[in-house]
Order: C-alpha cells, then sequence, then structure tokens
C-alpha cells in the first residue's frame, strides 16, 4: 500500500511536469521541421507533431525512479530477491522505450506501413523471452461449452508466442487507425488507461494479485502523462501526438482492418473530409475501378453494404464507397459534425465498449467457465 501511495504521488508529479513541459517544448518542434498542418480546419498554423515523445519520456522516467521504491525491501536481501519480477519490470520498460524510440523514428522518417507491422513485434521480444524463461506457460482453459470438442484445456505452444508478438502490432496500430481528429489518440487511451487500472483494483484481492499490482505499476504513471497530453490535444488541439504516442500506448496496452492488407484500395491517411464553409466533418470517400477489385474485395463490399456500413454508389466502371475506418461509420450513420462533436461521440461509445466488456468478464463469465478466474 506505501509504495502505491508513493507512485500516485510520483504520478502526480509527472502530470504536472508533463504539463509544463509541452507548452515550453512546441517552438522547437517547429523549428526543427517537426510540425503539421490541421486538415480539419480553416486555420493553417503550424502545429508541433510528434509531441507524444514528451509524455512518453516523462512516463519513462517516473516508471525508473519508482524501480527502487518497487524492490526497495529486497535490495538488502539478496538472498530472496525477487529477480524474475524485476526481469519483467525491465523487460516491459525496455519494450516501451524500444517503441517510443521507434514511434519518433516513424515521425520524422514517415516510415512505410509494412515497417509499421514489423516494429512493434521486435520490439515485444524482451517481453517474450522473459516470459519463456520465467513461466513459460501456454496451456489456457477451455471454456465450458467448447470442452467437448477441446478437453478442459489446450496447449498451443510456440503459437502462443506468435500470438504476443501479434498483439503488440494489433494494440500499436489500433491506436494509429482510430486517429486523425483532436484529442481522439489521447482520450481513448485514457479511456482504456482507466479501464485497466479499474480491473487491476478489483483483481488485486485475488490469487493473481501481483500481475494485477505489476500492471498498476506502469499504468498509474502512464495514465498521468496521457491526460497531460490530453490536455493540450483537446480540441482545438494546439500539439499533435503523431506516432510516437501510438506506439508507446499500443506496446503499454500489449504487454487491422481488410485495407491495411490492401484488399480494399485505400488512400493511406483516411480523415474524414472537412468543409470550411460550415465547419463540420463529413465521410471521406474512395473512388474504386471495379477491373480492380477480386472475389475478396467484391465479398467485403456486399457484407458491408448488406448490413449497412458502408455509403455505396455504383456505375458500370466503378464504385464509390466511404473510407473503411471507424470516424467515418460515425459519420454515415449521425451525419455531418464537429470536430469536438465526433471526438466526444468516439470516446463514448470506447467507454460503452468497456462497460460491456466488464459485464462479460463478471456476470457472464460464469456460464464459461467452472470459477470465477
Amino acid at each position: 500500500m506505501f509504495s502505491l501511495i508513493i507512485l500516485i504521488v510520483l504520478s502526480i508529479l509527472s502530470y504536472l511536469f508533463t504539463d509544463e513541459l509541452i507548452p515550453k517544448l512546441k517552438e522547437l518542434f517547429i523549428k526543427a521541421g517537426i510540425f503539421g498542418i490541421d486538415l480539419c480546419k480553416n486555420s493553417k498554423d503550424k502545429v508541433p507533431e510528434a509531441v507524444g515523445v514528451v509524455s512518453g519520456c516523462v512516463f519513462l522516467v517516473t516508471s525508473f525512479l519508482f524501480i527502487p521504491i518497487v524492490f526497495g525491501h529486497s535490495l538488502m536481501d539478496r538472498e530472496h530477491f525477487p529477480h524474475n519480477e524485476f526481469a519483467e519490470m525491465l523487460a516491459a520498460l525496455l519494450s516501451i522505450c524500444c517503441m517510443l524510440l521507434l514511434g519518433f523514428a516513424d515521425d520524422v522518417l514517415d516510415l512505410r506501413w509494412r515497417y509499421k507491422l514489423i516494429l512493434p513485434t521486435v520490439a515485444s521480444l524482451p517481453l517474450l523471452v522473459v516470459y519463456y524463461v520465467n513461466f513459460n506457460s501456454t496451456t489456457f482453459v477451455v471454456p465450458i461449452p467448447l470442452r467437448q470438442f477441446f478437453g478442459l484445456s489446450v496447449n498451443i505452444g510456440f503459437l502462443y508466442y506468435v500470438y504476443m508478438g501479434m498483439l503488440a502490432v494489433f494494440c500499436t496500430n489500433a491506436i494509429n487507425i482510430l486517429a486523425g481528429v483532436n484529442g481522439l489518440e489521447v482520450g481513448q487511451s485514457v479511456v482504456i488507461a482507466m479501464s485497466i487500472i479499474v480491473f487491476n483494483l478489483i483483481e488485486l484481492q485475488g490469487d493473481q494479485y501481483k500481475a494485477h499490482s505489476f500492471s498498476l505499476h506502469i499504468m498509474i504513471p502512464y495514465l498521468a502523462t496521457t491526460m497531460a497530453l490530453l490536455k493540450h490535444n483537446w480540441y482545438p488541439s494546439k500539439v499533435f501526438v503523431g506516432d510516437t504516442f501510438c506506439y508507446v500506448s499500443g506496446m503499454t496496452f500489449a504487454v487491422v482492418v481488410p485495407q491495411l492488407f490492401h484488399i480494399i484500395p485505400c488512400p493511406r491517411h483516411r480523415l474524414p473530409k472537412y468543409s470550411g464553409e460550415t465547419d463540420l466533418l463529413q465521410a471521406s470517400r474512395t473512388l474504386i475501378d471495379k477491373k480492380d477489385l477480386n472475389a475478396i474485395s467484391k465479398l467485403i463490399i456486399n457484407v458491408f453494404s448488406f448490413f449497412h456500413l458502408i455509403d455505396k454508389v455504383e456505375d458500370e466502371v466503378s464504385i464509390t464507397i466511404n473510407n473503411l475506418t471507424l470516424i467515418n461509420l460515425f459519420l454515415i450513420k449521425l451525419g455531418p459534425m464537429s470536430e469536438l462533436r465526433l471526438t466526444v461521440s468516439l470516446l463514448m461509445f470506447q467507454t460503452v465498449c468497456t462497460c460491456v466488456a466488464f459485464l462479460i468478464r463478471y456476470p457472464m463469465a460464469s456460464y464459461f467457465y467452472d470459477t470465477k478466474l
């Protein structure tokens, strides 16, 4: 409990420090040529880009400072020092640190999409190695409805590590894809971080309290620095967070849609379309030549059209559809709206999804497992 109080104090200080540091560094980013233009506004002012590196660095420094406090009681007793837990903490911070570096490199060098899929996997290797050395448990309990087919448990072996590597890719790019309007990347990360912290606090009294305590040690300072960043990234945004923040957040949470694989042609950037006359956003669209569509592409378009997930206009030679992102889907279903309203709507939707996840995890868990997990 004492260490948790110290962590909260350090996290509050990290919030204040990040909040003070971001405005002071804005001009340095612009002078270095690291800036962008807000495409969803009439103003063409230069906005500092990749400022997520600031909150990321403060988050890591705070976590480093907390290490002696977590393991302080064991430093004098080397014989019983928890080497496994210490290695887990260092591996987690090393993976996050790698993503901070790689994310900033992406913002500066504008790497291709193929590298965005490879880099998170490489950065997750320290975690995977430590897990292999400390645990190497690759068996999972099968839900009750499926036990007649697979038995009580299944050992997936090496596939578990493949899955963990893919999870790092998914988490990183999931943050990156749901982006493009002020406050959305950071806002969704705040919602996710709060959900994880609530889950950890609920589970602290359970058998896996060490794992949840470890998670709190990471998530609390992350939440503090991210909330400071959100203050400056909220509408109207004074800074852009860049891929740096998305990479750090994704790797922190990890501890794509068909368009990523070009099954359906689309532009790399799929921001909603901004109308300067009305100051509203509407769904952006892409024109697809029918001769470029294969069987899988046609199937996906037909399925999405059947469930009214796309707004399709078709002629003899081409098909025009909205870009396949959650942002554009909201604009199709709810109509053109302001950037602020769009961000708030998406964050409210994510909050509802989080509540549904807790509903599945607790009241409904008994339908799938014998005891509380």
